[in-house]
């Protein structure tokens, strides 16, 4: 028997790890890309809603993911000035009966823990520090990989799950390669301690509150214990530095037209960090022989739906189940990921910029969309979600 195609993986965040958990549980072996010096942790939450729970099931790391999130009770939809609830949308039990799994609210720490805990423990899985990709090159029916440290690799494939300023996305579409675009926005996020927060507004709900050029939204983290708070509003900052600093007193002064409960439990928290949103170009294809893009190097969507890190889940194990389905052929399997997942990350980010839209709307156009969101059924609003939340993963069998 011919021994396992080696795969080459550019980046180690959730993409990059979750194809290797992946990839590994189809029997084919990878080495993980990371350039800094260690798995970076930096971010505060993310949400995954239960089309991500489902994958977490597949690379066997839910039990270990569930037992640190939160378990909110419901999104509470609220008009930014006031703070009036327009909407409490039904999660919990309601959510888990109607998708088969609950929807999970977790600090990002805990999730890149669980999946690095799980890459390690892969037999067929390699995970390198300190190794950034520095050339890309071809020879022959190989991927070779030039790294800043004098490290050359060569793998039988590439993913490049090296996010929205993707150095493979070059070697994908060298000839029509642009570089991302600002979106005219930035994310501010912080944690807060349960306790604290609790003191102005209930914990237990992923809140979303809507205002003209902001949004913030909260929800819990840490089984509870915690808060992770995010606020996107429209400002001029351009850096690519997913760690950037806030100053917190203009911070909190650009929230003063929100309502005083949601400010009186955001100065509780300590420090903030932002990153800008950016936008990349659509590509005409995410494949170019034994070279794929996954997760945010493909197709990065805005923060406006919560489903980034979940589509990467989603495009790890579509991309192992496409590599077992075609034993010996890596091209055919990489052309095969990609037609199963362009159309629906088309439609995510649609639905997330639609959101955006609407989030950051203001005068009477807000008015109207207020009037729409409280006279409109919870349960029906959230269902208009089954398309998304009903995705189910393939199976992964090795060949």
């Amino acid at each position: 028997m011919a021994p396992a195609p080696r795969v080459l993986i550019a980046g180690g965040g959730i993409a990059g790890l979750a194809a290797a958990v992946a990839l590994a549980r189809v029997g084919i072996g990878s080495v993980v890309l990371e350039r800094r010096s260690e798995f970076s942790d930096a971010g505060a939450g993310i949400q995954i809603g239960p089309n991500g729970v489902h994958v977490l099931d597949a690379l066997g790391v839910r039990a270990a993911v569930a037992d640190r999130a939160g378990r909110p009770d419901a999104i509470e939809v609220r008009e930014g000035g006031t703070g009036r609830i327009l909407s409490r949308l039904p999660l919990g039990a309601w959510v888990e009966d109607r998708h088969g799994a609950p929807y999970l609210t977790v600090h990002r720490r805990d999730l890149q823990s669980a999946l690095v805990q799980a890459a390690a423990a892969a037999a067929p899985v390699a995970l390198r520090l300190s190794a950034n990709v520095v050339d890309i090159s071809r020879p022959g029916d190989a991927i070779a990989i030039d790294c800043s440290n004098g490290e050359r690799l060569e793998g039988e494939a590439l993913i490049g799950a090296d996010g929205v300023f993707s150095l493979v996305r070059k070697h994908v579409e060298p000839g029509a390669f642009r570089q991302p675009a600002f979106a005219g926005r930035t994310a501010a996020r912080t944690v807060v301690a349960a306790e604290r927060f609790a003191r102005h507004l209930a914990s237990n709900t992923t809140g979303v509150w809507l205002a003209p050029g902001a949004h913030v939204v909260h929800y819990p983290v840490r089984s509870g214990r915690e808060v992770a708070v995010v606020v996107i509003r429209e400002e001029d900052w351009r850096e690519r530095d997913w760690n950037g600093e806030v100053d917190r007193d203009v911070l909190m002064d650009s929230l003063k037209g929100f309502a005083p409960e949601l400010r009186h439990a955001l100065s509780e928290a300590g420090e903030w960090r932002r990153w800008a949103l950016f936008r990349a170009p659509k590509l005409k294809r995410w494949v170019s022989g034994r070279i794929a893009l996954l997760g945010d190097a493909a197709h990065p969507v805005l923060p406006f739906l919560a489903q980034g890190g979940c589509l990467a889940l989603e495009d790890a194990v579509v991309l192992a189940a496409a590599v077992a389905a075609a034993p010996g052929n890596l091209p055919a399997a990489l052309r095969a990921f990609e037609d199963a997942r362009r159309g629906r990350a088309t439609a995510v980010a649609r639905a997330s910029e639609h959101n955006g839209r609407i989030y950051h709307l203001g005068g009477m156009a807000a008015r109207v969309r207020d009037l729409a969101i409280a006279k409109l059924p919870p349960a029906r609003i959230l269902a208009r979600y089954d398309w998304l939340y009903g995705w189910r993963p393939p199976r992964l069998t090795p060949p």
